[in-house]
């Protein structure tokens, strides 16, 4: 295949359908780790395609949701001070702090900038030397290579005036988080492609091994997650646990070399909070001691900030799978787009955004006979 719309092809979509459902002979429970694979699901309707042995579970794929929430309040009151030019992608705006976000610290006077890459903030360290500017690096190993380079880029420059804000999450301990908990469920996993084009496969046989799970490097679009399941059901019918790649055509084994390179020059391993999970040991990345001087945590001092999730708001529940968007009583009511009680309604790869973008507010929104594969 050479073009995307090829994995959009609805007959082909039935094939791998049929080969699913002559596979599965009994009730098997998966789990995307990817929001970007989440959204792909909802809006073509593929878990309520599957037969009803398959059962898709959403997991902690979302990079904004689960950046913790007192991760949210430092960089609202770094964002706010007047010396501040503070940057960040365009989905982190809407995320709810403790009592504002960053579009209220903007409509206060906050110099609050949506840019598309870390670069843009560190040209804007060199334009305006006057003032600090932060950038908001958060997400998965998807970006950190980016982020990465900009911080390189200001020690090499000297930008004495450019700091990250640093919340990066790595999927690897994530997954032995989930399959550790006592109310797992989850007997497969489709892995996130796009983290797998940048890290490779390898931290994943031993994962597969220990917990005796299929995990399966699966693509976005509705065919790449279909061959994902398929694949994957075919190894839990036949007692396998291996880690198979079904995204060649974006993931080689050993990643890129250069991006980890970069990685682990200017990060290292830490333990990271997971907004609505706790901490997950081994979980995230900080930048070295060698690049200390631009960890905007540490230069406004603001590490000792301290917060309380929502006692309404159940996006930890449906962060781990525990439940889907919809058995939330606050969905759709007083949790909406407009009035977020946690980052899984606003994030463009949020779980709950999903289910209230593509109207999914009940389960099932149609009988599977009914429905038309990636219509």
């Amino acid at each position: 295949m050479k073009y995307l719309d090829e994995f959009n092809d609805p007959q082909l979509a039935r094939r791998l359908l049929d080969e699913i459902r002559a596979t599965a002979t009994r009730p098997w429970a998966l789990m995307e780790v990817c929001g970007g694979q989440t959204h792909s699901i909802i809006r073509h309707g593929i878990d309520q395609l599957l037969p009803e042995e398959v059962e898709l579970i959403h997991g902690p794929g979302c990079p904004v949701c689960v950046t913790p929430l007192e991760c949210i309040d430092k960089a609202l009151e770094i964002a706010a001070r007047p010396d501040v030019i503070f940057c960040s992608f365009g989905d982190m705006l809407r995320v709810p702090g403790t009592d504002r976000d960053l579009f209220r610290v903007r409509g206060a006077g906050g110099d609050v900038r949506v840019v598309y890459s870390p670069l843009d903030a560190l040209q804007l360290a060199r334009r305006h030397p006057d003032k600090q500017v932060v950038f908001f690096a958060i997400g998965f190993e998807t970006t950190a290579p980016a982020n990465a380079m900009a911080v390189h880029q200001a020690k090499r420059l000297g930008l004495a005036n450019f700091t990250l804000l640093v919340s990066h999450v790595r999927v690897p301990p994530a997954i032995e988080a989930i399959m550790t908990a006592p109310a797992c469920r989850v007997q497969g996993f489709l892995a996130a492609g796009h983290v797998c084009s940048v890290m490779g496969m390898a931290e994943y046989p031993e994962l597969a091994e220990r917990h005796r799970v299929p995990i399966v490097v699966t693509g976005f679009e509705p065919l790449d997650i279909l061959e994902g399941i398929r694949r994957t059901v075919g190894q839990l019918e036949r007692g396998e646990h291996r880690v198979e790649n079904a995204y060649a055509r974006a993931v080689r084994a050993d990643g890129n070399p250069a991006a980890i390179r970069m990685i682990e020059e200017v990060f290292e391993v830490t333990d990271r909070a997971w907004r609505g999970i706790g901490r997950i040991p081994g979980s995230g990345w900080r930048l070295s001691e060698a690049y200390r001087a631009f960890d905007a945590e540490h230069r406004f001092d603001v590490s000792d900030i301290r917060t309380e999730e929502p006692a309404e708001c159940r996006a930890g529940e449906v962060l781990q799978g525990l439940i889907k968007p919809t058995d939330c009583a606050a969905f759709g009511t007083t949790c909406t787009p407009r009035t977020p009680l946690g980052a899984t309604m606003v994030s463009s790869e949020g779980a709950c955004a999903a289910y209230y973008l593509y109207r999914r507010m009940s389960e099932p929104a149609l009988p599977r006979e009914e429905m038309n594969p990636v219509g």
